[in-house]
């Protein structure tokens, strides 16, 4: 199972590879084009597909395992190695096929989202800058009214100590009365 995991990241790596790389340039792709459709069919200059980069899901698989079907079959007749011939190899080959195809979403889905970020550059720098002001604002406005109310308070203060003043305690009201001396 260790050897299985470490076979499955490989090949998301090596999808994302295979799809960076065809976004690059699809020389390859260009060529089997040219070799097996006619001046009508063939690729416009423009056009950005390959065998990996732009394409559905039922040619991607097929692309990928028809290419990793003919490297197994020349690893199974020239090299010692016998891919085909156990359960082993046959489960690593069925990881790397599911490997590759999740690296290459994995990987468009990188490439896409950092092409929309390099297009909202400015429009985030802009929020952000707005949403600065607007905080400066809305604290300027809290600072304001704190003084507003503090100086608020204050004058109910002096207002509260004056109408003390005037008033006089109940001992003091009693002495005026003639009950303490």
């Amino acid at each position: 199972m260790g050897l299985e995991l470490v076979i499955f990241i490989g090949a998301i790596l090596l999808g994302i590879l295979l799809y960076w790389r065809e976004s690059q340039g699809n020389k390859v792709y260009r060529f089997f084009n040219k070799i097996f459709n006619s001046k009508e069919l063939q690729m416009k200059p423009e056009d950005k597909k390959g065998f990996i980069y732009k394409q559905a899901f039922l040619p991607r698989l097929v692309y990928v395992v028809g290419i990793l079907l003919l490297i197994g079959l020349v690893l199974q007749f020239l090299t010692p190695f016998q891919l085909f011939t156990s359960y082993n190899g046959i489960s690593a080959f069925s990881s790397v096929v599911v490997g590759i195809l999740l690296g290459t979403y994995v990987a468009n889905f990188v490439l896409k989202s950092g092409k929309v970020i390099e297009e909202k550059t400015d429009s985030i720098e802009d929020m952000v800058n707005d949403a600065v002001e607007k905080g400066k604002d809305i604290i300027e406005d809290i600072k304001t009214r704190d003084n507003d109310n503090v100086t608020q308070s204050e004058e109910q203060v002096s207002q509260e100590e004056e109408d003390k003043g005037e008033k006089k305690s109940a001992r003091e009201r009693l002495k005026d009365k003639g009950y303490l001396k």
